[in-house]
């Protein structure tokens, strides 16, 4: 890496609407805590609105889907990366802003929104059969050449561990058997869910809350927002955190520090 610092902070937060975010919180999370990497999903924004600010970054790449106001990710970093690609190889599942991609020295950093199966599962077959596989085997062609980091919204809570209501959301979209066989077969080629190596039984640790009942000030939610690490840099994960205390979303941010050594 160019950078001279001992350790690398990356934050991954899905800010469901960049421009409603920053009406919030956002602007004052980028002073208070600047991250060296920032990668947001659903920023939900129009080509016109991309902010002018670079909040101080580098390098600033945002990847918007094709319909106006929909999905939509970003990367923020302070060092320039050797490359960037969006989507996936051969453009498969191009048009949703769902992919980013950028190399640096040490290792690759994919920021990721996967699609929501929806309430009635109808994406679900989508996830299953295409989405899920496609995305596992590209971070295994990834991992070939250097270690990858993948971040972002999954869309899944993996165990039960990871959600509040786990009997009563069994088929519900996020907690299906699908959906967790998907990242269970993403970790079983050689990735690590780093919040769970570190805090492997930490109860009550969530990402995202319903905007219903008050779930949030209760803190029934789910942990759907991940920092993946290829297995070669278990020993460079330092800490795994999550920012509940940071509003502005549904989500709140969640966190890695790696080491450089």
């Amino acid at each position: 890496m160019t950078t001279q610092k001992s350790t690398l902070d990356l934050v991954s937060w899905n800010v469901n609407g960049l421009r409603a975010c920053r009406s919030k919180t956002f602007d004052r999370f980028i002073e208070e805590r600047g991250p060296d990497f920032l990668c947001l999903q659903e920023v939900k924004l129009n080509p016109s609105a991309i902010p002018e600010e670079d909040f101080g970054y580098a390098f600033t790449h945002y990847h918007l889907a094709d319909k106006n106001g929909y999905s939509g990710t970003a990367v923020f970093s302070r060092e320039m990366p050797l490359s960037v690609s969006e989507d996936f190889p051969g453009g498969k599942h191009a048009g949703e802003g769902r992919v980013i991609t950028c190399e640096f020295d040490g290792f690759f950093l994919v920021n990721v929104y996967v699609p929501n199966s929806k309430g009635d599962l109808s994406r679900l077959s989508y996830r299953y059969d295409s989405w899920d596989p496609d995305l596992k085997n590209y971070l295994i062609d990834l991992g070939k050449d250097k270690p990858v980091v993948l971040c972002g919204d999954l869309n899944v809570a993996h165990r039960e561990i990871d959600l509040a209501n786990p009997k009563s959301n069994r088929r519900n979209a996020g907690f299906t058997d699908e959906e967790r066989e998907g990242l269970s077969n993403l970790l079983a080629e050689g990735f690590l869910d780093s919040f769970r190596h570190l805090y492997p039984d930490r109860e009550n640790a969530y990402s995202w809350w319903s905007y219903r009942s008050g779930a949030r000030a209760r803190n029934v939610g789910w942990r759907i927002d991940y920092f993946i690490v290829s297995e070669d840099l278990a020993t460079s994960v330092r800490e795994a955190y999550i920012l509940p205390e940071w509003e502005g979303s549904d989500h709140c941010p969640v966190g890695l520090e790696l080491s450089l050594a």
